[in-house]
């Protein structure tokens, strides 16, 4: 079964290593016993899954949590059961993918209007005589 990112993209399990470490968080009794907490790690420059520009944004997007060698690590604690955990660093990942997958809006360089123009012009030439005015004196 594959992880579902958006309604092109989906990760294959075989792409994603889960680790269970002792959380430090909640869990009463269990916690220095069970090991709750999931590491997700998904190697993002290996996966052929992933379209080259989408990847590329994608280790753009990750930061911190993006390792050297290109693989996203994503840390699940905030729940008491593994399977909570697990679900929760799944639903993290694939948001993160599916920011990435969206494209960024292309910049169209625009204009001034006119009257901008005008405006700074007119707080050029205030500003100048200001600083004219601070001149000497002159001599008396």
């Amino acid at each position: 079964m594959a992880l579902q990112c958006t309604p092109q993209i989906a990760i294959d399990e075989g792409e994603l290593e889960e680790n269970f470490v002792r959380a430090s968080g909640p869990g009463g009794q269990n916690v220095n016993k069970v090991a709750s907490a999931v590491q997700l790690r998904f190697d993002v420059r290996r996966s052929p899954s992933l379209p080259n520009p989408v990847a590329l944004r994608l280790m753009k997007l990750a930061g911190r949590r993006l390792t050297d060698d290109g693989v996203i690590v994503i840390d699940a604690r905030q729940h008491r059961t593994q399977e909570r955990n697990r679900a929760d660093a799944r639903e993290r990942l694939a948001a993160l993918v599916a920011e990435a997958a969206v494209p960024p809006k292309p910049r169209r360089p625009t204009k001034p209007t006119l009257a901008s123009k005008t405006r700074r012009l007119e707080s050029k030439s205030r500003r100048g005589a200001v600083k004219r005015l601070r001149g000497d004196a002159g001599s008396d």
